[in-house]
């Protein structure tokens, strides 16, 4: 039997837990009609069958319906929910793997012209700043029908054979009563602690009514929200007491923050180049004070930290969320002695900012995470072994030569610079992102463990990949940065890329235009500001930086506002002439004719990439497909048939920015979703 932490059981209350393991809330915004039907059921499943010994679902399923989906939730107000619920959660009930789902009231965490156009509702009148949305004052009626729109909820999760629910306090209606930032309320609702806290006892007792003593329920709360005149630490322990007194609930999940705005949300959730479990011990001192079971996750990507976490008894179950998004099989190839290969969390935070945008969860370097309906975890052997030669070793190419070697090809890679990385190497030079290399470096380690060739220093003609008599090639080059975006003066601009790359030494004051809206503008205009620069990031956009969501911008701004540093928006530069030995900028705007000329002594300009693609071209006159994709075959999972050019060597495709400027996830999910067939 194994002696890691990690991997003993826990016993809460009736429930034996396999392993200390979990996946804590969250909506990865895959419901259907407000349902989890197969794709949701399938994320959650794929985690069960490798090992997760708790699921938590949801983040957060609605019980009313004045409290309308704002990340496509789970509707747990309608009946409907119970037999997609059951089926969740059998599939992983299957695996050994017990099931939970969170369930909440939004209250001014919405907005009202969502769902069914009600009103938002709150113990006060203050907008929430992210979804501003100006509630109604929860009248004592509101509060009756909330609690048994609670209790009906809780009940029809009992239904469905869950194990248990997690109520959630932090940021929804419950803490907007908790908190004295956000309850204006007078009588038995306001004031006083107790009566802040009334409302959730109200909850606690008629869930209790329903669903007895055994059905397990517990809170996700903030102990602190470290924002003034809010939760102090000193009140959050005296509610987690109250909690652990009352006799009504078998576990505490902690959080400390508060996440109404950007910057808030950032530090409950950290991102890539923040400090890692930092709320860990905080969580530990709620678990001594408590005696209560506690749960806890907040940027733990490792399972060093993990174990760290419950081998120092902070924690009973660890939250290892977004790491699962990244690897799913965490526990069985901890089980299995590979913790080597499991597939890092590099804390880019894409899952969430694409929620957060209105968008699903998707893992920046998982492509088969959301989608374990179509894209396999698990690569399958091919049936013929063949020989693959990929141009490029950025992430679309390292993705296609792990993909290809786990098929059992035979692969040779040619790049034509010293390392591997490609865009992701100049990004991973800013110290806060630094976690991104994992993304190659995890890729390279699964390559040579499946003895991929590579050849650096290489710059790949026509000739030397026909050498190599392949069946098959892939050319992922990707893309030199585009600057051709001015009516005159292209010539006078330099890139973002040659900032970041230090291939251009930073001016002193410097206009950063970017229409490309990405990380690049911002993180040149950050090495420019580090130098000591001055520095004016333009956007033609009613925004700027819209691809840098919440939550990466953070960050950004945290260090572009200590320095001397503006944001200019719906100023479009169209032009650039020598103005003795600076530069002159004319500026227009799509809304109108400007001509406005200003000097500057350095302009940079983000405007994406344009595809490296000669060798492609190169190579079409002798590929059997002349490089055409059947787009139907691509979407239907079926391997790539075409041949247009029955005399041809080699079937032929390019991906990632090879094809155009667009993402690493996009280039990581072109490899995956063509070479998974080949």
């Amino acid at each position: 039997m194994s002696t890691d932490p990690l991997l003993q059981p826990y016993r809460l209350k009736h429930l034996t837990l396999k392993n200390r393991i979990m996946t804590t809330s969250h909506e990865p915004a895959y419901p259907e009609d407000g349902m989890p039907k197969a794709r949701y059921r399938a994320y959650h499943a794929e985690r069960a069958k490798a090992g997760v010994a708790l699921t938590m679902t949801a983040g957060s399923a609605a019980v009313s319906r004045d409290s309308p989906p704002v990340f496509n939730n789970i509707l747990a107000y309608k009946d409907e929910v119970v037999p997609w619920m059951a089926e969740l959660t059998d599939a992983c009930h299957e695996h050994g793997c017990a099931v939970m789902i969170q369930l909440t009231h939004l209250g001014r965490r919405t907005h009202w012209n969502k769902g069914d156009w009600l009103p938002a509702v709150s113990a006060g009148h203050e907008r929430e700043p992210a979804h501003r949305a100006f509630p109604k004052m929860v009248e004592t009626w509101d509060i009756a029908r909330i609690v048994r729109d609670y209790a009906d909820a809780a009940e029809r999760m009992q239904a469905a054979g869950l194990d248990g629910i997690e109520l959630q306090a932090y940021g929804h209606l419950m803490d907007q009563f908790w908190s004295e930032r956000t309850n204006a309320l007078d009588g038995a609702y306001g004031g006083t602690l107790d009566n802040r806290l009334r409302f959730t006892f109200e909850v606690l007792d008629a869930i209790r009514e329903r669903v007895g003593a055994d059905f397990l329920v517990g809170l996700r709360y903030t102990a602190d929200e470290m924002a003034e005149g809010g939760i102090s630490v000193a009140e959050g322990l005296e509610i987690s007491r109250k909690l652990a007194d009352c006799g009504q609930v078998d576990f505490l999940n902690v959080i400390r923050g508060h996440i109404e705005t950007d910057p808030g949300l950032t530090d409950v959730i950290p991102v890539q180049g923040m400090k890692n479990a930092p709320h860990l011990d905080f969580a530990g001192t709620i678990r001594r004070e408590t005696g209560m079971p506690t749960f806890h996750a907040a940027k733990i990507p490792d399972v060093a930290t993990a174990r760290h976490a419950v081998a120092e008894g902070l924690l009973d179950m660890v939250g290892m969320t977004r790491a699962h998004m990244a690897d799913p099989h965490i526990v069985r190839k901890i089980t299995e002695g590979r913790e080597h290969d499991i597939r890092p969390c590099v804390g880019a935070t894409y899952c969430l900012d694409r929620i957060y945008q209105a968008g699903d969860a998707l893992c920046i370097h998982n492509a088969a995470t959301g989608r374990e309906l179509s894209m396999p975890h698990v690569v399958p052997a091919a049936d013929t072994r063949r020989r693959i030669a990929i141009a490029g070793a950025g992430p679309a190419g390292l993705e296609a030569a792990r993909v290809a070697a786990e098929r059992g090809h035979e692969v040779v890679v040619f790049e034509a610079a010293a390392d591997p990385g490609g865009q992701i190497r100049l990004t991973a030079q800013n110290p806060r992102r630094r976690e991104m290399m994992s993304i190659i470096d995890w890729r390279m380690s699964q390559c040579a463990a499946r003895d991929v060739e590579f050849r650096f220093n290489t710059w790949a003609e026509a000739e030397d990949i026909a050498a190599l008599a392949p069946d098959a090639v892939i050319v992922a080059t990707g893309g030199l940065p585009h600057t051709e975006v001015l009516r005159e003066g292209n010539d006078l601009v330099v890139s973002a890329w040659d900032i970041i790359a230090g291939d251009v030494a930073p001016g002193q004051n410097v206009l950063v235009y970017d229409d490309a809206g990405d990380h690049a503008g911002l993180q040149a205009a950050e090495v420019i500001a580090n130098a000591g620069g001055h520095v004016e990031v333009m956007t033609p956009d009613r925004s700027f930086a819209p691809d840098v969501p919440a939550m990466n911008l953070t960050p950004y701004m945290r260090s572009l506002q200590k320095r001397d540093t503006t944001f200019t928006v719906t100023y479009r530069l169209t032009a650039v002439r020598r103005d003795g030995n600076r530069l002159k900028a004319i500026i227009d705007s799509d809304y109108g004719p400007l001509g406005q000329e200003r000097t500057f002594d350095q302009i940079v300009v983000n405007h994406g990439t344009l595809p490296m693609d000669d060798l492609y071209f190169d190579l079409k006159p002798d590929a059997t497909n002349l490089g055409e994709v059947d787009h139907d075959a691509l979407l239907a999972g079926r391997p790539q048939a075409v041949v247009t050019n029955p005399d041809g060597a080699y079937q032929l495709f390019r991906i990632g920015d090879a094809v155009s400027a667009r993402n690493t996830h996009a280039a990581i999910y072109d490899a995956l979703r063509l070479v998974k067939d080949l």
